[in-house]
């Protein structure tokens, strides 16, 4: 099984290496990463050129922002299966995308998702939350939950039939196409209960009080667009899954 993995950066010269060296150390054989840079300004494409040991692709040119560059990254890949790990982030575990392809084959999914943990930006060994997902249901997307989206990775063939990213939903594009995969299009999806990549506090859509705001307010949105309920109530229910997160510790810990 080929996966490929689509880098999107921006500026992201201090955190880059630390990624690209946990994409290099994944003992998965068949790796096609694809770096998707916004024109960075900083040393980001010259650490991409030392250090990428396994990228196939890589592109630095404007775009509209993390979701455009995903897409970008959707039209280049030519694996299986695809996932996005973004410059920030590092796989948790050098099986992860081991683990990932063998759920997949072993369940006969369209694609696969696991735990995940927040981290400081300056110190990826220290947990701050732990995102623990479960095994999906129909209708979990729609009542407010999503699986990790850094940690789910899906076949290739899914998103030509379902789509990509909507660039209409500028903070919860990820929480969108979970949405249509999952509860719409009802694909078949395998969940690998092991901490699969630290995350860096801070990001697109968790950086600030009013990121959040906006992407439970388009999280609502998505769920109206696809004709299901997206009021008060799924608001409500999708912030008070995030309280156990900064509770619970990881399996691993």
């Amino acid at each position: 099984m080929k996966i490929s993995v689509v880098t999107a950066s921006f500026n992201s010269a201090a955190t880059i290496e630390e990624t690209l060296r946990s994409v290099n150390a994944q003992t998965h054989p068949d790796i096609e990463h694809i770096v998707v840079d916004g024109a960075s300004r900083d040393a980001t494409m010259e650490i991409v050129r030392s250090v990428g040991e396994r990228v196939a692709v890589a592109v630095s040119e404007p775009d509209r922002g993390i979701y455009d560059a995903m897409n970008k990254g959707l039209a280049l890949a030519t694996g299986d299966v695809v996932g996005f790990l973004n410059s920030d982030d590092v796989y948790a575990r050098p099986d992860a995308l081991a683990l990932l392809a063998a759920a997949i084959e072993r369940d006969g999914a369209d694609a696969a998702y696991g735990d995940l943990v927040f981290v400081p930006e300056d110190d990826t060994s220290r947990v701050v939350r732990y995102w623990r997902s479960r095994p999906y249901e129909p209708g979990l997307c729609a009542r407010g939950w999503m699986p990790a989206h850094p940690t789910f990775y899906v076949k290739t063939e899914m998103y030509r039939r379902h789509g990509v990213f909507d660039l209409d939903y500028r903070y919860a594009a990820d929480f969108e196409i979970c949405l249509r995969l999952l509860d719409v299009g009802r694909i078949r999806a395998s969940y690998v209960p092991q901490t699969l990549v630290r995350m860096r506090m801070g990001g697109h859509s968790t950086g600030s009080v009013r990121a959040i705001a906006r992407s439970n307010v388009e999280s609502a949105r998505a769920c109206r667009k696809h004709g299901l309920p997206g009021g008060p109530l799924f608001i409500a229910r999708k912030l008070s899954r995030k309280v156990p997160e900064l509770l619970r510790r990881p399996r691993e810990a």
